[in-house]
């Protein structure tokens, strides 16, 4: 069985909480030895044992790979213009989705799978270890199975989005279209998804309609997961609460009683996790959330990139990362955690987002002595190294 020593590693961040390494288990002067795709020893540097190879991390610092759990690769199309249109003042309300349902529609299979392909390979390079995709631009039967399809060919965290909107031909017709969702759609994703998911927003789905698709989700066997309070306050965050979701995504307007549901699932074997998507807020001109009151709160919080052709077209971790730090009064320590620790919680995986014997030896080196780095110097490649179940991806 061939062994993989990294050692020269100038900070170690575990996510295995310590009395002197904080919430982020940071370790120093220590190797990390690799098996079969597994962390099999972390220990002193100087009682490093022998190994077929090894990857000087030259002083830079060793994570966890980022764990995103919020991402919407499968589509065709580009949605600049309207981009520039948000810049030059035109709010954003969710419409936009319909134009790329159209580009998909149309799309080939390889088409798709080039531009997921594409948009996993430039995660990883950005220290992506795990990745969450989405279906959502299909919302037919053949076209949300076939997204699903493509998903899983390189990711096991799979998302039945076929209520992302109402499609243009059944419009004036919602019950009917979340009837076919909660019958033929799913028959034919189930098959492709680990997770279902709905945006409950309004001029989506209202919460009849999220708790209806959600229940005969659950009984097909699918985890639970909810856009929720985005455009506005709502009743999704607390639905997704009540029904035991692993995640509800966005929290941009949230009330007191929607706080204290997160907080008051955080002590649950299972919470439901917060996860936020700065690059929306970016990419649309919007309030930030409010991550300082959720983690006050003792609410469990994860970012993602929400990476999409209309509203926020990034697959960089990193960069939702430092907008964390600025934008949402994350210390660095808070956002690396969400980034890795926190997108694991939110696909209930005890495997990713850290590094302890028995974990994923799924990590990124940096170009920079310290975590802090990714925040300190946002916009900068830092990544020089990433290893995927211990294997090599890139060279930076």
């Amino acid at each position: 069985m061939s062994s993989l020593l990294v050692d020269d590693i100038g900070e170690l961040v575990t996510n295995v909480p310590t009395p002197g390494g904080g919430p982020l288990g940071l370790r120093r002067d220590v190797a990390l030895l690799v098996e079969a795709g597994r962390v099999v020893w972390i220990g002193p540097a100087r009682y490093a044992p022998a190994a077929d190879r090894r990857i000087d991390a030259g002083g830079g610092a060793v994570l966890p790979g980022f764990v995103d759990s919020h991402a919407h690769l499968v589509f065709a199309g580009d949605r600049a213009a309207e981009f520039a249109a948000r810049m030059a003042g035109e709010p954003y309300t969710g419409g936009g989705i319909r134009t790329t349902v159209g580009a998909t529609r149309a799309a080939s299979d390889d088409d798709l799978r080039d531009t997921v392909r594409r948009l996993r390979d430039e995660a990883m390079r950005q220290g992506t270890t795990t990745m969450e995709i989405k279906s959502g631009y299909g919302l037919t039967v053949a076209d949300e199975a076939r997204s699903l399809r493509i998903a899983a060919e390189v990711t096991a965290e799979t998302t039945f989005l076929g209520a992302h909107v109402v499609p243009a031909e059944y419009a004036g017709r919602p019950d009917d279209y979340v009837g076919l969702v909660c019958g033929p759609m799913l028959t034919a994703a189930t098959p492709y998804a680990r997770w279902v998911d709905v945006f409950c927003e309004r001029g989506a789905f209202d919460a009849d309609h999220a708790r209806a698709i959600l229940t005969v989700g659950q009984a097909a066997g699918l985890g639970l997961r909810l856009h929720a309070n985005q455009l506005g306050p709502g009743p999704g965050v607390r639905l997704g609460v009540e029904l035991g979701a692993a995640s509800v995504d966005h929290c941009t307007h949230l009330s007191d009683a929607d706080v204290d549901a997160l907080a008051g699932s955080a002590g649950a074997d299972e919470p439901t996790v917060a996860t936020l998507l700065p690059g929306a807020e970016f990419s649309t001109r919007s309030p930030y959330p409010d991550a300082r009151r959720l983690l006050d709160a003792g609410v469990t919080v994860a970012l993602a990139t929400d990476c999409n052709p209309g509203s926020s077209y990034t697959s960089s971790m990193p960069f939702c990362v430092a907008l964390a730090v600025r934008e949402m009064r994350m210390t660095p320590a808070e956002a690396v955690w969400a980034a890795t620790a926190g997108g694991a919680r939110a696909l209930r995986r005890t495997d990713v987002g850290v590094l302890r014997p028995g974990a994923r030896a799924d990590l990124m080196i940096l170009d920079a002595p310290s975590h802090l780095h990714l925040a300190y110097r946002p916009g900068v490649p830092l990544i020089r190294q990433v290893l995927h179940n211990g294997v090599p991806q890139c060279r930076l």
